[in-house]
């Protein structure tokens, strides 16, 4: 298997085909290779064969295995849902330095795909509740499965709607998260394979120029900030202008951006005062 990888410029053909195998034998890593000369069973090599030809075809192999790991937390993958990525960890980062000192604290999650980044929040953070809204009915029902997981289910409200749509009018919130669709539409259909045939486009168009969402959602902050909350997003490396100017427009403050590990430009967040 690996060899096929290989051949077909799979780029790290030795792990996949080992997470794939781990998968489908439903061992560790030390039991495969303990276990090699064993005959093998005859439903596994099956399962095998069927996570190769899938990986073959340009399936991510964290769909394949249906989870991914962030904040530490193993997160439930689906169809509608964005696999996790490592820089979005600063939105939770940057938020918990945000509720730091606050009591009764509320968190909002925008577009909220597997729930990583309000679970993250509500598991270092115990007083904390959190809203979460997605367009998707099925990427909201796994984020309800991924917080009963993570014992944080009691203190996670998902909600299915647009942006602010399925808020109460007297919710108010110390933070505002959301990692949006910040790819332009007609950069989709030059997007890599795993990415534009195995990712739900819903949660990677930002319109004509990738700010639909930005405007939606930083337009809309203040009405729901507490008083010194704060709106949190991430963006794409080129965006952080176009944002930042949107942040002014609405009115927050403090406006800060910070880069990744890259050196990217990655977040934005400012306060309403």
């Amino acid at each position: 298997m690996r060899n096929r990888f290989r051949q077909a410029g799979i780029d790290t053909p030795e792990l996949d085909a080992r997470l794939l195998a781990e998968l489908a034998f439903g061992m560790g890593p030390l039991d495969l290779v303990n276990r090699e000369r064993e005959p093998a069973d005859a439903e596994a090599l099956m399962k095998l064969q069927d996570f190769a030809a899938r990986r073959l075809h340009g399936e991510p192999v964290v769909r394949i295995i249906g989870e991914k790991e962030f904040w530490g937390l193993a997160f439930a993958l689906d169809a509608a849902t964005l696999v996790p990525r490592p820089e979005t960890e600063m939105l939770v980062r940057r938020g918990l330095e945000v509720l730091h000192g606050r009591t009764h604290r509320q968190v909002l999650d925008l577009g909220t795909g597997t729930g990583c980044i309000p679970i993250a929040i509500l598991s270092e953070s115990p007083s904390t509740m959190a809203v979460a809204v997605d367009l998707s009915p099925a990427a909201v029902a796994t984020a309800r499965r991924n917080a009963e997981r993570h014992g944080v289910g009691r203190r996670f409200d998902a909600r299915v709607g647009s942006w602010f749509e399925p808020l109460r009018a007297d919710e108010r919130f110390d933070l505002i998260t959301a990692n949006p669709p910040y790819i332009e539409h007609a950069a989709i259909a030059a997007l890599p394979p795993e990415v534009r045939e195995h990712d739900p486009h819903l949660a990677l168009d930002g319109g004509a120029d990738g700010l639909d969402a930005y405007r939606a959602i930083v337009g809309g902050a203040r009405r729901w900030l507490k008083p010194g909350g704060a709106l949190v997003v991430e963006i794409g490396a080129s965006q952080a202008g176009a944002v930042r100017a949107l942040f002014v427009e609405a009115g927050l403050e403090e406006i800060a951006l910070e880069k990744d590990l890259a050196g990217l430009d990655r977040v934005v967040s400012g306060h309403h005062l």
